[in-house]
């Protein structure tokens, strides 16, 4: 009877699990799509193309701090920019005007508000739109706005990916050395290292075999590639998560890699080594492997963080 018992109340929990799983799906399915019709419709209102409002969205809510899983569009403006100087919050869009503020009425409810994310897509577009309709006026206006070339390129990056692959979904993830290949790896990130100065170690040492393919792990844009003292030949994605990727000690790049060029999970850059820690050509310091690294920014600055629980997380959905 208890046998009995323990079997019904884990198929039990087995069932409240998995209808749990299936309703945050729908729901993160839900709000993809809430977020690319917005996108969609202030496209066809100012003529600037979508994916420029789902990147800058994007990049606001990557930088942003504990964001709420169903808030819908996260682009943001200082009240003083939205309402003008001296404007006591009053939403009419001729009172905005006439205080010199930006925020626009996107729904056509005559109201400008700064929490209704039309008015705030619809601003952001008319914001865009007096700089012009081409690439670069766009990245002038983004300059304008930011202030600062890498959250330029970040998100111009990320528009290129969702134009690409026509969509904003793009959660997929990959183990950065394939299955079928041999590897060991532990969790090294905050080691301490002594080569160029004592450091702490801002990565994951998997360990494989020299010409083992190394593979990006998720969407993004190679954004460096070349020699570092530390790294040897290594090669720097950055996602639509503005999280930059490193990956070092490469005995090769893959032929047609180069700047610039868009990935996607699977997608192989290069080829296990061991080169680093000298000037360019060193090789053979080490055992031949793969330094994964994984770096935030937040606007402001940029710094590691420890890779090694994504690592295996992704490692576990190859095997799923």
């Amino acid at each position: 009877m208890k046998i009995y018992r323990l079997i019904c109340a884990l198929l039990i929990f087995l069932f409240i699990q998995v209808s749990t799983d299936a309703i945050h799906a729908k729901e993160e399915e839900d709000i993809y799509e809430q977020r690319m019709e917005l996108y969609k419709k202030t496209e066809a209102l100012t003529l600037i193309p979508w994916y420029y409002f789902a990147a800058i969205d994007q990049y606001e809510r990557n930088i942003q701090k504990d964001v709420p899983s169903d808030q819908v569009i996260s682009i943001s403006f200082e009240p003083i920019e939205w309402f003008g100087m001296g404007n006591a919050k009053n939403k009419n869009e001729m009172v905005i005007t006439l205080f010199h503020g930006i925020g626009k009425d996107g729904d056509g409810d005559n109201k400008a508000d700064p929490n209704n994310p039309e008015d705030v897509l619809y601003t952001m577009g008319r914001y865009l739109q007096q700089y012009g309709y081409s690439k670069e006026d766009i990245k002038i206006a983004l300059w304008n706005h930011y202030q600062r070339d890498l959250n330029v390129q970040s998100i111009m990056n990320t528009a290129r990916v969702f134009k690409k692959f026509n969509g904003i979904e793009l959660t997929d993830r990959v183990f950065p050395l394939p299955s079928n290949y041999n590897y060991s790896y532990n969790n090294t990130w905050g080691n301490r290292r002594g080569f160029g100065g004592l450091r702490i170690h801002e990565g994951t040492d998997i360990f494989a075999d020299y010409g083992t393919p190394v593979r990006s792990t998720t969407y993004g844009v190679v954004e460096l590639i070349g020699w570092n003292l530390f790294g040897g030949w290594r090669i720097g994605l950055r996602d639509v998560h503005n999280i930059y990727h490193y990956y070092a000690h490469l005995s090769k790049y893959k032929d047609d890699i180069k700047v610039g060029q868009i990935v996607k999970p699977g997608d192989v850059i290069g080829y296990v080594g061991s080169t680093g820690y000298g000037p360019p050509g060193t090789s053979g310091k080490f055992p031949p492997h793969l330094h994964y690294g994984m770096y935030k920014d937040n606007g402001y600055s940029e710094w590691s963080f420890d890779p090694y629980p994504y690592l295996k997380k992704w490692e576990r959905m190859g095997k799923e």
